[in-house]
């Protein structure tokens, strides 16, 4: 088995730890986890890909993907966050109305 080879069972492996994570778990914050852990396996092969030709194309794509990762990381945890504020819970099974009443 070559280098790339096990960077590629070790991206899918990561992809589906990930997948695993958000079927399995209940709490917000953990299934955000989730969704970052397979977002980092497509980096990992992302950048694998660009190692077999040359240029920078891969990577840079791979930063851009960091980039989107970070700012759904920030706008995730801000809803999490306003959510359990209002909730006092953070399973999104609990969450059962959208709307305030009026007070």
């Amino acid at each position: 088995m070559t280098d790339i080879d096990f960077l590629f069972y070790l991206s899918v492996l990561l992809f589906c730890c990930g997948l695993l994570i958000v079927f399995t778990k209940k709490n917000a914050l953990l299934i955000l986890m989730g969704i970052e852990l397979m977002l980092n396996a497509a980096n990992l092969n992302l950048v694998v890909f660009n190692r077999q030709q040359a240029g920078l194309d891969g990577q840079l794509f791979a930063l851009f993907v960091i980039l989107v990762a970070v700012c759904e990381a920030v706008v995730g945890i801000a809803i999490i966050l306003r959510v359990y504020h209002y909730y006092k819970s953070a399973v999104p099974d609990r969450v059962s109305e959208l709307k305030e009443e009026n007070r």
